[in-house]
């Protein structure tokens, strides 16, 4: 395949650990990062539960004149940056100017700096004026994600965020995978950033009936993919981040190589706004189209990361789209849904499913689906429920889907 994209670098602020092996650890020990939110008090709220980050110090990445100027979704988005950057190899202190113009970033968020709004108008509501940032407007801006990761390590390359629902961070690196093969860049920073807990948000959410309110009272039970008593996903935050290159630019400066993305496949069912189609089908032609952009058949995929949002919805559709994709096979697949985990981080959580799928592929240990108690006809696969697996991966499908009747995927391969 012309212009292999390899993946040489992985960082992560998750819910569950921040930095790469905390998550990863976490992640395939099944330790849930859901918690009762702690950023404000969520007493009115039907739903008091999220997949939220403690522990994180922005100040290692901002300085406190910009904490007030910038979104959460900000020092999150450097900080997983920093550590993908510093796992590939690179010293962005060291490089000259014409590298550093070889360097692009690309960001999938589907809030980005929401929160920040969110955060100005109860200033400007509450009377504060003055408190109010002088970079309302360009912190607003979805776009301005990517600049704040561009400004801090000086990378003059594109800079740019897509912003598609759920399936956000899934686009940006399948637009990285192009953008290399294209010559566009030597290397791109890539990833997914999303940072929603707030209270006009969470509101908004609760009052669309999706998210579960069952669970208040045990925090880390309440994200139930494929379960027959599912009943809504659980909101999270989190970023994962990437270094993608060029695969004989990685070989030639002797870089560790995670895998190689092969493929990538999207779709739109133009169906509604929020709900999925029964059938499946459009779902299923984005990992169809990944798979044969990458060149494999359903023989050939060993593992399939799935969007799994808990919803009663989503996960029979997705169930459904899995067998229209691999057919038979699909019952001799195993699959997991890293949400049960860390909750819905929204436009991050492709991401969010690529890292965790690259980590297994390198200790050869799938992560599992936590709290599918109560077994769903509808949803028959192996789900890998419980505890995490010991399992050879060569392919692997990591699938999203979004509001707006999006679907996205990608396919990922080992490099010997």
């Amino acid at each position: 395949m012309k212009g292999r994209v390899v993946v040489t670098g992985i960082g992560a602020v998750s819910p569950n650990g921040i930095g790469r092996e905390a998550f990863w650890e976490a992640t395939w020990r099944g330790v849930s990062g859901i918690r009762r939110i702690q950023s404000f008090d969520p007493s009115p709220f039907p739903v008091q539960i999220a997949g939220e980050i403690v522990g994180f110090d922005p100040s290692l990445y901002i300085s406190e004149k910009d904490a007030s100027n910038v979104s959460r979704v900000v020092p999150l988005a450097v900080a997983a940056a920093r550590e993908a950057i510093a796992d590939a190899g690179f010293d962005h202190s060291t490089m000259s100017l014409e590298e550093r113009r070889r360097v692009a970033v690309l960001l999938g968020s589907g809030g980005g700096g929401q929160e920040f709004v969110e955060r100005q108008f109860s200033l400007y509501y509450a009377g504060h004026l003055r408190q109010c940032s002088i970079y309302t407007i360009p912190s607003a801006t979805i776009g301005t994600l990517a600049s704040e990761v561009s400004m801090y390590f000086g990378f003059r390359g594109f800079s740019h965020v897509i912003s598609t629902g759920c399936t956000s961070s899934t686009d940006a690196m399948g637009y990285a995978v192009q953008n290399i093969r294209a010559g566009w860049a030597d290397v791109v920073v890539c990833g997914g950033a999303d940072a929603p807990l707030a209270p006009l948000i969470l509101k908004g959410f609760t009052m669309m009936h999706i998210m579960t309110t069952s669970w208040n009272h045990a925090p880390e039970r309440g994200s139930r993919p494929f379960s027959a008593d599912r009943d809504g996903f659980v909101l999270g935050e989190g970023s994962w981040m990437f270094v993608l290159e060029e695969y004989e630019h990685a070989r030639a400066r002797g870089a560790h190589i995670y895998g190689e993305i092969r493929g990538y496949g999207s779709t739109c069912e133009a169906f509604h706004r929020v709900r999925l189609g029964e059938d499946g089908e459009e779902p299923a032609r984005a990992m169809t189209l990944a798979m044969a952009q990458a060149e494999i058949g359903p023989a050939q995929v060993d593992y399939v990361n799935l969007h799994g949002t808990s919803t009663v919805l989503n996960d029979r559709v997705e169930t459904r789209a899995l067998k229209l994709t691999l057919g038979p096979r699909a019952y001799q697949v195993p699959t997991s849904a890293l949400k049960s985990i860390i909750g819905h981080p929204q436009g991050a959580c492709g991401a969010a499913g690529l890292a965790a799928t690259l980590l297994a592929m390198r200790d050869r240990r799938l992560p599992p689906t936590l709290n599918l108690d109560v077994p769903d006809p509808e949803c028959d696969l192996d789900y890998v429920p419980h505890q995490k697996r010991e399992v050879e991966i060569e392919n692997a499908i990591c699938n999203c889907i979004a509001f707006g009747s999006k679907n996205s995927a990608l396919v990922v391969s080992a490099v010997a």
